[in-house]
């Protein structure tokens, strides 16, 4: 069984009394410890899709299935990594990782026992009393992919996590996510604008276009980790993808 199947899904949405069409047709296949990037310019609808999966928005048409249960509402069964870390300020680093498992009634010794793997899985042994502001966007960022793990989620949702970091930054915690990932060997599905970030991270790129968003193709990322920036199969990887998204499809449309 997949750990996510997107069946045809659509969503349309009214602005200014007009109904617009923000993804039509998409369909998506995901396997258990698969790395999955959804890549597409900006208006593609690749977040659209990500709150689908979520259980934030409710498609107008088609359906979404994770672990072979239908996607109506959210559920710890999916854990999110916004673009903003969207920490609670007054808790500290462990609280904020603890907080899932201790709503959903997690024991207080299993908790425990939980939180501190994460915390030395991340590599912020040390940093468990600290409060979001003051660690760095990096480590802020850590702490909001070990509190969405906390739930022992089915799947990891990410939307454009490493965005708001700089260059050096965001290179150095791609690096250590798919690390954790490795370790945890958990199912990943992120949404990003960037070739290069779904080239270094993805076991496949689902490329998008726009107006309405669909899938214009999959590519597997058949590359060995960790993965070097100037091999020139990676090099090669980023051209194909980005003719694929910039230079139309097979039916030589163009992404506006």
């Amino acid at each position: 069984m997949a750990a996510l199947e997107c069946r045809s899904v659509c969503l349309e949405y009214q602005l200014m009394g007009r109904r617009l069409r923000a993804l039509e047709d998409v369909s998506v296949l995901v396997q258990n410890q698969e790395f999955v990037s959804i890549l597409g310019p900006s208006g593609c609808g690749k977040s659209s899709l990500l709150n689908i999966v979520a259980g934030f928005v409710r498609p107008t048409g088609g359906q979404v299935l994770v672990g072979g249960r239908e996607v109506s509402i959210p559920g710890r069964d999916r854990g999110v990594v916004f673009q903003e870390h969207a920490l609670f300020p007054w808790m500290t680093v462990r609280e904020n990782i603890e907080f899932g498992p201790k709503v959903n009634g997690v024991p207080k010794n299993e908790c425990a026992r939980k939180v501190g793997e994460l915390i030395e899985l991340v590599g912020l042994t040390g940093f468990e009393d600290a409060f979001p502001k003051q660690l760095s966007g990096g480590m802020r960022q850590r702490v909001a992919v070990s509190r969405a793990l906390a739930n022992d989620p089915d799947i990891l949702l990410m939307d454009e996590p490493f965005s708001a970091l700089d260059e050096q930054t965001r290179q150095r915690v791609q690096e250590e996510f798919v690390r954790i990932w490795k370790e945890t060997e958990q199912t990943v599905l992120l949404v990003t604008h960037s070739i290069e970030e779904s080239v270094l991270m993805s076991d496949r790129v689902v490329v998008m276009s726009t107006k309405p968003g669909r899938v214009k193709k999959m590519i597997e990322i058949d590359l060995p980790r960790p993965r070097d920036d100037t091999n020139p199969d990676f090099v090669e990887k980023k051209r194909l993808i980005g003719e694929i998204l910039y230079h139309g499809d097979d039916n030589g449309e163009q992404v506006e």
